[in-house]
């Protein structure tokens, strides 16, 4: 059951994913607009037009049995129709037409929702619509990023007024107890995607995770001790996937004199922050450099744990309370998580301390997606909802992150969240925090 919302609240989510697609186009030429052939991008002229066809195809035709108001566009937006290298040959629709079209897509949801609370099936739908589109925002954010087009322009953007506090590392492990968790989203909680339902029941053992993400400072070590020279750090899947990329360093380092790097953050040359978490690492560099520091990565249980659980009264096992976000039900992140773009990019890991978990682990949301070690799989009892492709054609192919990042909506984020990609994707915002080995391994 989806919980009912305003058809207001409804409105001003259409409109505010509408301004930041806008935003992320503002600047760019045709050329950009098309960019190059890559296995890891979409011609943003071919995405923007697939989030708008995306939305009339669910919300308005499907649920509400709209006739198609471009019927030949089925044969260019459809993501699961269209494989990916044709992108760019389709004949899609210029700028001007794609946003008279995006347009008229967002005017036509917009004025069909009335005054008061919408129906269950519009309050989901209708999110779920939105933050598809707030995910190919994010996509487009981080694709300017691979292209090194220029940083865009948000709105939202403002100088965050960190403190000396919040700048530099946050060294340190955070002790976990074990005990009974409910892992996934319960019934009472608002918006659900289908892959987080329902909660389950699961045993936890003790762990220690690091309180903070992996640093760039610290990547860097694993760097210059040849990590990506040796065959015994890495699984072997991913030491083919490395002798195929050729790549010895995360993808947007550049090198600046003997162990130094500088690094690309959209067009723009920067020191290498050496406090800021580590970015643009796929899975199989995550797991390398744990192999080399003789640390693991979470599971997305222990992660979900340390992110959401309370310790109980003698702090030797799990308390029965779970947060929404790791510092409590609040769902505002101002001042707790590097969310929305505020920020324009990643912050030190020392940062918003008022965003801890019960277990003093920080930014578990926002700034990167953090990887974790566990398969992406349906929990007991998985149903599909109304985008069957959304979670079930891709279980047990991607592994899990968590958290959030940087560019990543804050009303769509919290503590249960599942994002998944494929063990080798680089491009997106993400980085890894760790853990301890038991002794009894």
């Amino acid at each position: 059951m989806t919980a009912i919302v305003s058809t207001n609240y409804l409105s001003e989510l259409l409109e505010d994913a509408h301004s930041r697609t806008l935003e992320l186009l503002e600047g760019l030429d045709d050329e950009q607009l098309m960019g190059p052939k890559l296995p890891t991008v979409n011609p943003l002229l071919w995405e923007i037009g697939h989030v708008a066809w995306f939305s009339e195809q669910f919300v308005l035709r499907k649920l509400h049995n709209h006739p198609a108001s471009r019927p030949e566009l089925d044969n260019i937006y459809d993501s699961i129709a269209i494989e990916h290298p044709t992108r760019w040959d389709l004949p899609l629709l210029n700028l001007d037409e794609c946003l008279t079209y995006i347009d008229g897509i967002k005017d036509k949801l917009c004025s069909r929702l009335n005054h008061g609370n919408a129906t269950e099936a519009d309050s989901f739908i209708y999110q779920f619509a939105t933050f598809h589109q707030d995910m190919h925002n994010e996509a487009y954010t981080y694709s300017r990023q691979t292209l090194g087009y220029p940083t865009p322009a948000f709105s939202v953007s403002k100088d965050l007024n960190l403190t000396n506090d919040d700048f530099g590392p946050y060294p340190g492990d955070a002790q976990i107890p074990g005990g009974k968790f409910l892992l996934g989203a319960s019934h009472n909680t608002g918006f659900l995607f289908d892959n987080e339902k329902w909660a389950h029941e699961v045993m936890a053992y003790p762990f220690q995770v690091s309180k903070a993400p992996v640093t760039n400072e610290e990547f860097a070590e694993f760097v210059k001790d040849d990590g990506y020279k040796r065959r015994n750090m890495w699984p072997d899947i991913g030491w083919t996937w490395l002798q195929v990329e050729g790549a010895g360093s995360p993808p947007h380092w550049i090198p600046d004199g003997r162990d130094k790097w500088i690094m690309k953050r959209f067009d723009q040359l920067i020191d290498l922050p050496p406090y800021e978490p580590v970015i643009h690492v796929n899975w199989y560099e995550a797991s390398a450099y744990c192999s080399w520091a003789n640390r693991r990565l979470p599971t997305e249980i222990e992660w979900e744990i340390a992110a959401s659980m309370e310790p109980d009264g003698s702090g030797t096992s799990l308390g029965d309370s779970k947060r929404t976000y790791p510092w409590g039900n609040n769902k505002n992140t101002i001042k707790k998580a590097n969310l929305d773009g505020r920020g324009m990019g990643c912050v030190d890991v020392a940062a918003f301390a008022d965003g801890d978990s019960a277990f003093g682990c920080r930014q578990m949301l926002g700034n990167i997606w953090e990887w974790t070690n566990s398969t992406f799989e349906p929990y007991p009892g998985f149903v599909a909802d109304a985008y069957k492709e959304y979670s079930e054609p891709v279980f047990y192919t991607r592994k899990v992150l968590k958290g959030g990042a940087w560019a990543t909506r804050s009303r769509m984020i919290n503590n249960s969240h599942r994002n998944f990609f494929t063990h080798d994707r680089r491009d997106i915002l993400a980085g890894f925090r760790t853990c301890a080995i038991p002794d009894w391994i």
